[in-house]
């Protein structure tokens, strides 16, 4: 793979809670035609499209593309849980790498229904019945507790078993995220919280309250990728590309009995260290960073797990300021999962937007100075875990 793959254009749909949304398919046009309006291009250049969402039918994905086009491309649906859209866009930067297609689109939507996630399948194995297992043996089974709450809430408890770290530091991430909402149209949650407001709403499990965990949401969002010659035939945008992106996968590690291992962190160490070890660039060179904050204890583990603190320096990570502006590196200055909303398989895709827009300068209020480099991470439990560089070019 020798062709560099740029972002031409991003776009998005506000996202909303369940009972304010409209349907998949409306979700999924608006967020197409944004991105391809911003990219200049006509849906009739698109020579592959890559739809992400976990909660649909089969050929969801062509039924909202069919409301932007009918030409007859290539569809793939994409289902990788919450690194849905992120996997989209890992297929769709592949094909255009390759060589196979020129311009390529990558989409995700979320319809989500309102309550905690849970299966849709129950008369065949479960794609999470080796992970139960494992949090069943380590911690046992929570009655009334969401499944995931349990997962991720065990992981905060043996994270601050190992370090002693604080309730108050992992609330400060919540009130840290509604703080970067409040500047963002497209955010579901954007009234400010204090960690008070966090510490007590209703306790979950472990450190987590109700104020910790993301909301059910509904929203899409879309990205245009094309290569370098394309796009200066077309007279399209070149300023930002795709540096370097990783996917990875569970190994046996993840079912030895560490929560935090459960849940993807040596998934996400894995998918960072392959994407700096790519772009010849370490963690001490980023600036802004998307990550995935479906629960506060998941942003404080990957702050680590990514390489933006020391193992175990995440509190005074957070205590000193450097997750947000003035600090050492801006994370998730859209409110992230935990502000912004998490409507699964367009929570990548929107990433890859806020990304893309604080690499071009126009982020608004929610801009952070200077940036040159933007990381991505996105993990979805089952698992996998993508990690994707951006890079503003000259």
């Amino acid at each position: 793979m020798s062709r560099r793959a740029l972002v031409v254009g991003v776009g998005m749909v506000p996202f909303a809670t369940p009972s304010r949304s409209d349907t998949y398919d409306v979700l999924a046009e608006g967020a197409i035609t944004a991105a391809l309006r911003d990219a200049g291009v006509e849906y009739s250049a698109v020579q592959q499209a890559y739809a992400g969402y976990v909660y649909g039918d089969s050929t969801s994905g062509q039924n909202a593309l069919y409301r932007v086009g009918t030409t007859g491309i290539p569809v793939v649906n994409v289902n990788n849980n919450c690194s849905t859209g992120s996997s989209a866009l890992w297929l769709a930067r592949q094909a255009v790498e390759s060589g196979s297609v020129d311009c390529a689109l990558a989409f995700g939507f979320e319809q989500m229904q309102r309550g905690a996630l849970k299966a849709h399948w129950d008369d065949r194995p479960g794609a999470f019945n080796r992970f139960g297992s494992v949090a069943e043996k380590t911690q046992g089974v929570h009655e009334g507790v969401p499944v995931a709450a349990q997962w991720f809430g065990g992981a905060g408890v043996a994270y601050a078993e190992k370090y002693g770290t604080r309730p108050e530091t992992f609330a400060a991430v919540a009130v840290k995220a509604r703080k970067h909402a409040a500047n963002n149209p497209y955010a579901v949650f954007r009234d400010a919280v204090t960690v008070e407001d966090v510490l007590g709403s209703p306790s979950l499990f472990g450190p987590l309250t109700r104020l910790q965990c993301c909301p059910p949401t509904c929203g899409a969002a879309a990205a245009v990728i094309a290569s370098e010659d394309f796009a200066r035939r077309h007279g399209l945008r070149t300023d930002v590309a795709i540096k370097a992106q990783a996917m990875t996968t569970d190994t046996e590690e993840s079912f030895g009995g560490d929560m935090m291992k459960l849940v993807g962190y040596d998934m996400s160490k894995a998918a960072a260290r392959q994407v700096y070890e790519q772009a010849g660039v370490s963690p001490e060179d980023i600036r802004v960073v998307e990550l995935h904050d479906c629960f506060t204890v998941n942003e404080v583990l990957t702050y680590e797990a990514i390489g933006l603190t020391p193992e175990g320096a995440a509190e005074k990570f957070i205590a000193d300021g450097d997750n947000t502006y003035g600090g050492r590196v801006v994370t998730n200055p859209s409110g992230g999962l935990l502000s912004k909303g998490h409507p699964l398989g367009a929570t990548g895709l929107a990433q890859c937007a806020e990304l893309v827009w604080q690499l071009r300068g126009e982020a608004g209020s929610r801009q952070v100075e200077g940036v040159n480099l933007g990381l991505q991470h996105n993990i979805g439990l089952g698992g996998a875990a993508v990690v994707t560089l951006y890079e503003r070019m000259s």
